[in-house]
């Protein structure tokens, strides 16, 4: 995964504003902080996409009247705007930018990967999650990732072949959201991704820079060694790039819905490619042909009059978020701004106290009892808001004790999350609102590929122990047809009962830190949605700070006298938002640290 440490230059001035600034005043090449996407890297685009990226480097957000889409990369953001520019529905133009993320983007998400999605309706005012993770076969043991001595494996050994290889969600999911809320024509919503895999695309910097750094780790499976190495040599930038086989695979999505997937000859071939990987896994025709997506209750905690809602498990996303703002809820950080080190110092205690909770409780609440409304609780939040109300970092967190409807006791849990991962914000003409987080894990997943797609590496996301140090259960351990915990967040808040914010990111288990403090930025510091998603990100989640470089000495030093860790790291969030203004207008952003862009219409 594209990781290069490039400073960006941070303009410290006396408003929020000015410290967002510092993600739109300069420019590095992919795998910096800040990234200068320019329209001749991605081959031939609209008029409107090559306006959207001059308005993202100057660090503006795109404004429409009637719809937005942002979405991870410009080809794959107008193929939405295309949908909705023609009275397509969210849904509608999900299905297109999905599609052509998964060929564009495909170290990220697609067919072969799942996702979580949440829904608002603009006539019903109803809120909808569905659950589209991956689930592990009915094979799967507890042992899955553990040696013959019982000790658990390195990771990347786990995560590189079948093993790693849950059953696809994404497929079921954009049959699903099309079902419920489609207004377009199913077959025509692949016209583009069919087209550009059959014409080719134009390879970009973040894919071909990825695709180096990868070399040989990529080159263990035949198939994805011949298309992303053609003669043995990593695609270059700027190469036009083919996938007559991903075409094929899509006419038969169009053709026959979700079931062309999950059973035939696509799902033949992805029970091939996991068994017969050098580290073979024990997925089957049976669990293709059983997997369902899933819908499940929102999660929403109130903050500053706003209900910040998202999903809820079996992704920790929506809790934890929620668990961050809702111990920040009585802690005046409008006040205190954005360039204050308290402000950091609450965030990241507040973090660190969620991700406590998070490593603890939360897993596949179909499979483990959850106390979940407990984790959210406002009373219970207050008591654990209480704990952040002295100067300097907390010595120590440890997780709380949530009201439970049953008594459970749970392990710690230390399961790895790597990021890579996409999202999709999508407000449409008849004001549905749609927010999905979409994976295949690792940046490329498990390296196994069939169909002209990749294969996820989920089961990477299960505790590799089954127990911790104490001897207790550990709450996200494999189990047959169970669903992984994720870090995901896609999210929607809502004021009055009105969408007034669309917004997700990638990042492993960072993303919760990504979208909190976007939401923070929006709400507490005033910032537009351009400078919320691009303002510098500052995360904690187990007791280091982590810090993008070239953040003011005033305030690296004031959190270093709290006493935090500083640790200067890459921090490539991939914030996708839109707002909703008061009048009804839009208001869209997309991260500079990747390629994506915001449309509106």
């Amino acid at each position: 995964m594209a990781r290069a440490a490039l400073a960006i230059l941070l303009l410290l001035g006396s408003t929020p504003a000015a410290f967002a600034q510092q993600a739109t005043d300069a420019v590095a090449p992919e795998g910096a902080t800040a990234v200068e996407t320019r329209a001749d890297d991605l081959g031939p685009l609209t008029e409107a996409a090559r306006a959207a990226l001059a308005a993202k480097a100057e660090g503006r957000p795109v404004t429409g009247q009637d719809w937005m889409v942002s979405a991870a990369h410009p080809l794959a953001a107008e193929a939405g705007a295309k949908v909705l520019a023609a009275g397509g529905s969210a849904a509608d133009a999900m299905v297109a930018v999905q599609t052509v993320l998964g060929l564009v983007e495909p170290q990220s998400s697609g067919l072969g990967g799942g996702a979580f999605l949440v829904w608002h309706d603009g006539e019903t005012g109803a809120l909808t999650t569905l659950d589209a993770r991956e689930t592990a076969p009915m094979s799967a043991t507890p042992q899955l990732f553990l040696k013959p001595d019982g000790q658990p494996m390195e990771f990347m050994d786990a995560v590189v072949g079948g093993r790693s290889v849950g059953t696809p969600g994404t497929p079921a999911v954009l049959e699903a959201a099309h079902r419920r809320w489609g207004k377009a024509n199913w077959s025509g919503l692949f016209d583009d991704a069919i087209r550009l895999a059959e014409g080719g695309f134009t390879v970009s910097p973040r894919l071909a820079g990825m695709l180096a750094e990868e070399g040989e780790a990529l080159q263990a499976d035949p198939a994805t060694a011949a298309y992303f190495f053609p003669g043995g040599q990593a695609l270059a930038e700027g190469a036009n790039l083919k996938n007559p086989a991903y075409a094929a695979t899509l006419r038969k999505l169009a053709a026959e819905g979700a079931d062309g997937f999950y059973g035939g000859e696509i799902a033949e071939g992805i029970v091939a490619a996991v068994r017969g990987a050098d580290s073979p896994g024990g997925l089957s025709m049976g669990d293709l042909a059983a997997y369902r997506v899933v819908e499940r209750p929102a999660v929403c905690v109130e903050y500053r009059a706003h209900d910040v809602c998202g999903m809820g498990p079996p992704s920790s996303g929506g809790l934890t978020v929620g668990q961050i703002l809702g111990m920040l809820g009585g802690y005046d950080l409008a006040a205190l701004g954005a360039e204050n080190p308290e402000s950091w110092r609450l965030i990241g205690d507040a973090s660190r106290l969620a991700f406590a909770d998070r490593g603890r409780f939360m897993a596949d609440s179909d499979h483990v009892p959850m106390p979940t409304e407990g984790l959210i609780d406002p009373a219970y939040l207050a008591e654990r808001a209480k704990l952040l109300a002295g100067d300097d970092s907390l010595p120590e967190v440890s997780a709380g004790a949530p009201g439970w409807s049953h008594a459970m006791l749970w392990g710690q849990d230390a399961a790895l999350e790597l990021p890579s991962t996409t999202h999709i914000s999508i407000v449409d003409g008849d004001g549905n609102a749609l927010s999905m987080t979409t994976t295949i894990e690792n940046g490329f997943g498990s390296r196994l590929m069939t169909g002209g797609f990749l294969l996820n590496n989920e089961l990477t996301d299960f505790s590799f122990e089954t127990h911790d140090e104490n001897g207790w259960p550990v709450a996200n351990a494999v189990a047959p047809g169970k669903r992984p915990r994720s870090s995901m967040a896609p999210t929607i808040v809502l004021k009055d009962g009105r969408p007034v914010m669309v917004i997700g990111s990638p990042g492993g288990s960072r993303i919760i830190g990504y979208v909190a403090r976007a939401i923070v930025a929006h709400l507490d510091w005033g910032m537009d949605i351009q400078k919320a998603v691009a303002a510098p990100n500052i995360v904690n989640r187990f007791g280091p700070m982590d810090i993008e470089a070239g953040l003011p000495a005033a305030l690296t030093e004031g959190l270093a006298a709290m006493g935090y860790e500083l640790n200067e790291t890459d921090l490539t969030s991939g914030l996708q938002g839109i707002v909703i203004r008061p009048d009804g207008t839009l208001s869209g952003g997309a991260d500079p640290r990747r390629e994506g862009i915001a449309l509106g219409g």
